[in-house]
């Protein structure tokens, strides 16, 4: 039997200091901050650092939009390989959208993808992934919310046709995936939003520790 790969965490933010755009991973994924209409990030406390608050919802188009990005680098991209992805999450009931992105690479109309989102108004939390032969998204969405104003730990988890959502350390949803799905793409990854642009699926809370691990 041949040796299964070790699971790497690829990128990882924590949001503190001086440094909270550097990756502690030691990967090197830099993350720059994209604005468009005023659009800004503040640094909150949580636990014994800090994270980093988002925008709040509103209505008018051109709202305030922030995004953090990294270059595409082909590390990022799993290809087939057991996937996981996550981050603590902050939302407020009063701040939930039809749909706001909290990590994401790639897009699901124009190449393959892997992202967490939270979703609609009752504020659920949702993983996606999408391949990059085959058109079509396939999700899985938590049972419960994560928009009560109390900080949550979200994970995303793909391992071969499983794909999962936990909410602090609790299964919230499962569904099955074609076992050869490969997410591929060159796009950047993405924190908080798609971009600055106006239709970026803005996140309006707060995040921190976010991560990424592949194999």
């Amino acid at each position: 039997m041949l040796p299964q790969p070790v699971p790497v965490v690829i990128a990882r933010y924590d949001f503190n200091g001086s440094t909270a755009t550097l990756d502690d991973s030691g990967f090197g994924h830099t993350l720059r901050i994209i604005t468009g209409h005023g659009g800004r990030i503040r640094s909150i406390p949580h636990g014994t650092g800090t994270a980093f608050a988002f925008p709040d919802h509103c209505e008018p188009i051109a709202c305030p939009h922030v995004a953090l990005q990294s270059p595409g680098t082909a590390d990022l991209n799993p290809g087939t390989r057991d996937l996981a992805y996550g981050a603590d999450v902050l939302l407020d009931p009063g701040q939930t959208s039809k749909g706001q992105n909290i990590v994401q690479k790639g897009y699901s109309k124009t190449s393959s993808q892997y992202k967490l989102q939270i979703d609609g108004l009752a504020g659920e939390p949702s993983c996606v992934l999408v391949d990059e032969r085959r058109p079509g998204i396939r999700m899985v969405r938590s049972s419960v919310t994560a928009a009560d104003g109390r900080w949550h730990a979200v994970r995303c988890e793909r391992s071969g046709g499983r794909f999962e959502i936990y909410v602090d350390g609790v299964l919230r949803g499962r569904t099955r995936i074609p076992a050869d799905l490969s997410v591929a793409n060159n796009r950047p990854l993405s924190i908080g939003g798609k971009g600055a642009y106006l239709d970026n699926d803005q996140f309006n809370g707060a995040l921190d520790n976010v991560w990424i691990r592949i194999g």
